[in-house]
């Protein structure tokens, strides 16, 4: 086997980020075939986006999609989905757990998960399996590629895609045996050890099974314990998938997974840098089982119907240090309590377990195109979401409990009209019933029921063979809801509901004789009741509500309310270039604009308080959260000879507000990544560096907020990081 021998598999290698090309797919092509075609062979690449509801080249979809490859997976040594994703144009995560769950597009999206049912921007699926809010879930095990697509969803995803959707694909069974042995070890203890095995069973049967086990001691130091572990990572991934053709017409294909994570959480530090005081230190566990069946039936040359039913069961169980100390912190120090009487600090911890059961069924049929003027595609979906939660709280009189059960009945569809050669249009349409049921341990009950719409228009042009131009208008939505705590005032109980038109114009395809793969999108976004974060700040001693910026160990109750609007504009450029047969270059760009329209967030009060009025925070005029002004990772792969292949990328960032609630930022950044790997016939070695030159970078961050008794909790900011300097080795070995 000789698929990583080959130099002018660069061509498809364009660092791996457009093609999604997996190993064993590759290792059917010959020197003579690749070394006298490579210009044909990156153009002639058809990727196609599987979460769209007609399966459509990349190339040809009118809309703003990043797909990312295996190769690149295997370049970054990718664990998770976040080690990968700023890859995407406007895409940012934050972090507030050990794995950035969190995810924004184009600055939409929720940034933490607490005692408040939360209502999620971004859908996140994995071979048909829907996982957003847990895709901790969702590691980098033996995947073919990762789809994002930006842009409200409401014809493809509904409630669950304001802000876009990301698609994850795993490898399918092969037809001939292939297995994959990997292994790596890397800086803070990281080692990671995972095996694929596929092939046929019978001549209708196809198999493939894959394991991965990833352990890292994580970057923090716990000065308090004296341990390096208390932020460590444990995870374990098993996947399953099952192709059977039953007849001639009908295949079907089954998914199982299973994920273990049993990772620490210690991440925030009182100074605000990597050494922690926490004498209590979290963590942030899942376990996983869920299955996908997907039945293709070809009803005839002209009709297909699918099916597909997926079942996930998940516990979550989340917990931190919520005094990130403990209780000598004070000792020989300015708040020691010998010296005024009485203690300074306090110590708390707060403990999250949820019962996460998600059971969904997805309806199509389609028209399959025969060069037919019209196709189309009809579908219906039913998804069913129960989610028990049980919290544990020092200073709760008694522990929370909570029952949150969801259902979404939709109907939907798409049709494409030729209009000519060159002119096609595309609208698609869903409606969609949403309703909930919630009830607590403190009696509090809500049943919202609503009707939601959502849906899309877009125009493209055939500029040339291999280029195409469009213009795209799309509807997305997402549910109103609920805050469930009784000190909240009752006019903000409830939230409405928040949608979003989308205006979006671009040019994709190859050029330069096909060296050049480009896809360029500029957009604007108009929100309305843009749903926002605020927040009820109380003193922990004695309960009192306190102004916002004042100086006391404090607890926070969340609530989401409504902005009025909010609109944003931006530019995505996602290229990369074939100079030649040993040398390539891809670069992503986003470029947003972000800004809420006449919107003043609040820290309420008790009405009764007359010295200590709402405190108004002006957001008018301001960037969202999490909604860098622009982003960038530009790369170069270069072979030296067959088997010695070099990569260096830069990954660049600008500063973001953490939260619509104070004015901390991040800082802007550039990070270096390099790859040196040898290639034989059937086995890779890489040398990889990740943050070469060592940059602190902030993920998630608070301001305005005092957690630190040694300076009488003067207000501060805070921030968790990412990882710091990162230098391993990884080993990987394929048989057929």
């Amino acid at each position: 086997m000789n698929n990583f021998t080959n130099k002018s598999l660069l061509a498809i290698a364009l660092s791996g980020v457009l093609t999604g090309v997996s190993a064993e797919q590759r290792s059917s092509e010959t020197n003579e075939e690749t070394s006298n075609q490579t210009s044909n062979q990156t153009s002639n690449q058809t990727i196609i986006v599987t979460a769209d509801l007609q399966n459509r080249n990349v190339l040809e979809l009118p809309a703003s999609v990043t797909v990312i490859g295996s190769d690149y997976i295997e370049q970054k040594n990718a664990q998770q989905l976040t080690d990968i994703i700023n890859y995407a144009p406007n895409v940012n995560f934050a972090s507030g757990s050990s794995r950035g769950r969190f995810i924004q597009i184009r600055g939409v999206g929720e940034r933490s998960e607490f005692r408040e049912p939360v209502n999620y921007s971004v859908g996140v699926v994995l071979d048909g399996v829907d996982l957003t809010g847990i895709s901790t879930a969702a590691t980098m095990l033996d995947i073919q590629q990762v789809e994002i697509l930006r842009g409200p969803q409401g014809t493809l995803y509904g409630a669950n895609g304001l802000a876009g959707l990301i698609n994850i694909v795993s490898n399918s069974p092969t037809d001939n045996f292939y297995s994959k042995l990997s292994a790596s070890y890397e800086s803070f203890s990281g080692r990671d050890l995972s095996a694929v095995i596929s092939g046929p069973i019978s001549d209708e049967t196809g198999y493939r099974i894959a394991l991965k086990q990833f352990n890292s001691d994580g970057y923090m130091k716990n000065i308090h314990l004296g341990r390096e572990d208390t932020n460590n990572l444990d995870e374990f991934s098993l996947r399953g998938k099952l192709a059977y053709n039953a007849s001639e017409n009908l295949t079907i294909n089954t998914s199982l997974f299973l994920a273990d994570i049993d990772n620490g959480y210690d991440a925030f530090s009182l100074d605000s840098n990597r050494n922690t005081y926490s004498d209590q230190p979290g963590h942030d566990r899942q376990e996983t089982q869920a299955i996908a069946l997907q039945a293709l039936w070809d009803m005839s040359s002209n009709y297909q119907l699918e099916a597909v039913f997926s079942m996930a069961d998940s516990k979550l169980e989340y917990g931190y240090d919520e005094d990130w100390s403990h209780i000598a912190i004070c000792e020989n120090t300015a708040c020691d309590t010998d010296l005024h009487g009485f203690d300074w600090w306090y110590s708390s911890f707060d403990n999250y377990q949820r019962d996460n059961e998600n059971t969904s069924l997805d309806v199509k049929l389609r028209s399959l195109d025969n060069g037919q003027p019209v196709n189309w595609v009809i579908g219906a979906y039913i998804r069913d979401q129960q989610v028990e939660l049980d919290r544990q709280y020092t200073f709760a009189a008694s522990d929370f409990a909570s029952s949150f059960d969801t259902s979404n009945t939709a109907l939907y569809g798409e049709v494409n009209f030729a209009l000519s050669t060159a002119w096609q249009l595309t609208t698609g349409l869903r409606f969609e019933n949403r309703s909930a049921d919630y009830i607590d341990s403190f009696d509090a009950r809500f049943k919202p029921d609503e009707d939601l719409w959502g849906g899309k228009m877009a125009i493209e042009y055939q500029l040339a063979n291999n280029q195409m131009a469009y213009g795209l208008i799309s509807r997305g939505y997402k549910a109103g809801g609920f805050n469930t705590d009784a000190s909240i005032p009752q006019e903000n109980r409830e939230f409405d509901t928040e949608t979003m038109w989308n205006y979006e114009a671009g040019i994709k395809g190859n050029w330069l004789n096909n060296q050049l793969i480009a896809q360029f999108s500029v957009f604007y976004q108009d929100r309305e009741d843009v749903q926002t974060k605020e927040s009820i700040v109380r003193s922990i001693d004695s309960g009192v509500l306190v102004q916002l910026g004042g100086e006391c160990p404090c607890s926070f109750t969340d609530l989401t309310g409504n902005a009025a609007k909010g609109n944003s504009w931006g530019v995505e450029l996602d290229s990369q270039w074939l100079a030649n047969e040993n040398l390539s270059f891809y670069l992503s760009l986003g470029l947003l604009n972000s800004q809420f329209d006449d919107y003043q967030s609040y820290t309420h009060v008790d009405a009764d308080l007359e010295s200590l009025p709402p405190v108004p925070f002006d957001l008018d005029g301001r960037r969202f959260a999490h909604a860098p002004s622009y982003q960038a990772t530009t790369g170069v792969n270069y072979y030296f000879t067959d088997q010695w292949q070099f990569n260096a990328e830069v990954e660049s960032k600008s500063s973001f507000y953490f939260s619509d609630r104070h004015q901390e930022k991040s800082d802007s950044y550039q990070l270096l990544n390099l790859g040196l790997s040898y290639l034989q016939e059937n086995w890779r070695l890489r040398f990889y560096a990740k943050n070469i030159t060592d940059e602190d970078v902030q993920t998630r961050g608070f301001g305005s907020f005092g957690n630190d008794p040694r300076n009488f909790y003067e207000r501060g900011a805070y921030y968790q990081f990412a990882a710091s300097r990162v230098v391993g080795i990884a080993f990987s070995t394929e048989f057929e």
